[in-house]
């Protein structure tokens, strides 16, 4: 049975997902600013900015699965917009690394990202969201027709690559990272038949 909800409910709850995804960011900085994060604050908002973004990440992916599974049609609207906010805790993520890790050195920038592979593939990660996020709207993606749907089915391997920026930032505490890896794992496997039709149409393909 299909769970619907009112119409005038939807600016409700796309408010209280502003609110979630908005409220532990400006938390974070106002207690930055309060010198409240402990020994090391730079390395705490780098790494809660990170995880956030990963999360987000993973919800965007599971809200598909969730609502065919539910038959919650309406879950699909905040997809876009969970998107987007993984895109802006990603921002500050990468941002806190260019101001406070490298101080604007835009040299050293560069050179970190090609010398230490967990940041290379953070940054892939990053440009692919970036693309993303640019194509979001909807006058772009009536533009864009069929490409905008090969465009954002990338979001798969952008989740990927920050599980994989994740593991490989850690220096011992592994734990965490597998359990991202896991879930990941685990939202790829909800999406089965689709990768596999994926793959048939790629074989096919490269016969004909």
């Amino acid at each position: 049975m299909a769970i619907k909800v009112p119409r005038k409910w939807i600016p409700i709850l796309k408010a209280l997902v502003h609110f979630a995804a908005l409220y532990p960011l400006i938390s974070l900085y106002y207690a930055a600013f309060q010198d409240r994060l402990g020994g090391d604050p730079v390395e705490a908002v780098i790494h809660f900015t990170g995880i956030g973004a990963l999360n987000l990440l993973l919800l965007s992916l599971l809200l598909s699965p969730l609502a065919k599974k539910l038959q919650m049609a309406f879950l699909i609207q905040f997809r876009r917009m969970i998107g987007l906010y993984a895109f802006v805790y990603g921002l500050c993520h990468v941002l806190n690394f260019l101001f406070f890790e490298v101080q604007f050195d835009l040299q050293l920038f560069v050179d970190e990202v090609f010398k230490r592979p967990y940041i290379t593939v953070g940054m892939a990660a990053f440009l692919l969201l970036l693309a993303l996020a640019a194509t979001s709207t909807h006058k772009i993606r009536r533009k864009m027709r069929e490409r905008w749907q090969t465009l954002h089915n990338f979001s798969y391997l952008i989740a990927l690559l920050v599980v994989i920026h994740f593991y490989w930032s850690v220096k011992s505490e592994i734990v965490e990272p597998l359990l991202y890896a896991s879930v990941y794992v685990a939202l790829m496997a909800l999406r089965r038949h689709k990768l596999q039709s994926w793959v048939r149409r790629k074989h096919s393909l490269n016969k004909s």
